[in-house]
C-alpha cells in the first residue's frame, strides 16, 4: 500500500501550540492534530503546508526546520507524515477546513486525544521545552 503523504505544522504563538481537530464523517474524526494535509504531486512538503494551512485555517506562516519524520500503518491507510516547526506570521485562524482549533500550552497539551501517529512527536513536546521556545 503506498503511503499517503503528510506535511503538518508544529506552530507556536506566545507560547502556545495550535491545534486543530479533525472533521466528522472522516479518517480518524474528532481527534486533534497538527494543521496540515495531504501533499500533491510534484509539490514540496513546505509548499503543501503553507497551501493547507490558507486553506485550512486562513493563516500564514513562517516555516523551518523539519523536527520529525515518521511512517505509521494504520489498518486502513499507510501515512508519511514530514512535521515543521513554524512561527504564526499572520491572520487569525478560522475554522474552514477543520472541526475546531485551538491554541494550548504544554501543560494542557495531553489533554486532547490524538492519531496514534502523532505519539512520538507528543512525547519530544512533552520532554523537551526548548521546542517550545519562540525566536
Amino acid at each position: 500500500m503506498k503511503a499517503i503523504e503528510v506535511s503538518a505544522g508544529v506552530i507556536f504563538r506566545e507560547g502556545k501550540l495550535l491545534l486543530t481537530q479533525r472533521p466528522a464523517g472522516g479518517h480518524l474524526a474528532g481527534l486533534w492534530e497538527f494543521p496540515g494535509g495531504k501533499r500533491e504531486p510534484g509539490e514540496s512538503f513546505e509548499r503543501c503546508l503553507e497551501r493547507e494551512l490558507q486553506e485550512e485555517l486562513g493563516i500564514e506562516v513562517e516555516i523551518g526546520e523539519r523536527i520529525e519524520s515518521l511512517t505509521h500503518e494504520y489498518p486502513e491507510r499507510t501515512v508519511h507524515l514530514e512535521f515543521f516547526r513554524c512561527r504564526w506570521l499572520r491572520h487569525e485562524p478560522k475554522a474552514i477546513g477543520c472541526a475546531a482549533f485551538d491554541w494550548v500550552s504544554r501543560d494542557e497539551l495531553l489533554k486532547y486525544p490524538f492519531p496514534e501517529a502523532d505519539a512520538r512527536l507528543l512525547e519530544m513536546l512533552q520532554r523537551d521545552a526548548r521546542l517550545w521556545r519562540v525566536d
